[in-house]
């Protein structure tokens, strides 16, 4: 492994499991350090071991951050679905030897992390408005015997001739 370039190893990880594009690795390891720097900054520049849950965080915001409203599609097509998919790949990635763990790492440490769609779409989504509140303190139907436009519907006029 160590004569071979890391390309190359994503490469035969690939070819191995193909469930996963390259570039959802690169994202991975991308992702990973996004979240130590974001960790390190919160804990006054310490820099440490980061746990399952805290890397689904950190992923999620850096997809956000990268992808925007695109992120959930983005991922999708690279065979990332569910937070156990980078579960995943963080565990292909450590019998290659690209990623260390501890030995209280487990895959199942990424399971039940987050909707996808919750997640990833939802951020994006309009978020709707009750009728009442378009115009407050003012009723939004119409005043009863006018039309819309304010005019009195000839049926209830009193022409008297």
């Amino acid at each position: 492994m160590a004569n071979q370039g890391f390309d190359e190893v994503l490469e035969s990880m690939v070819a191995r499991d193909p469930r996963y594009h390259c570039d959802a690795y690169h994202f991975l390891r991308e992702g990973l350090d996004y979240t130590q720097q974001s960790i390190s900054k919160q804990e006054e520049g310490q820099v440490r071991h980061v746990s399952g849950q805290e890397l689904l965080g950190g992923l999620r915001a850096y997809a956000l951050e990268q992808y925007g409203p695109m992120a959930f599609f983005v991922l999708g097509e690279w065979g990332i679905h569910r937070c156990e998919d980078f579960g995943e790949l963080v565990f292909n990635m450590v019998e290659v030897q690209l990623l260390a763990k501890t030995a209280e790492d487990r895959r199942e440490d990424f399971a039940g992390g987050y909707d996808f769609k919750e997640a990833f779409c939802k951020p994006f989504q309009p978020v709707a408005v009750k009728p009442s509140s378009l115009h407050p303190g003012r009723s939004n139907t119409p005043a009863r015997g006018k039309s819309k436009r304010g005019h009195t519907p000839k049926s209830e006029s009193s022409d008297k001739n």
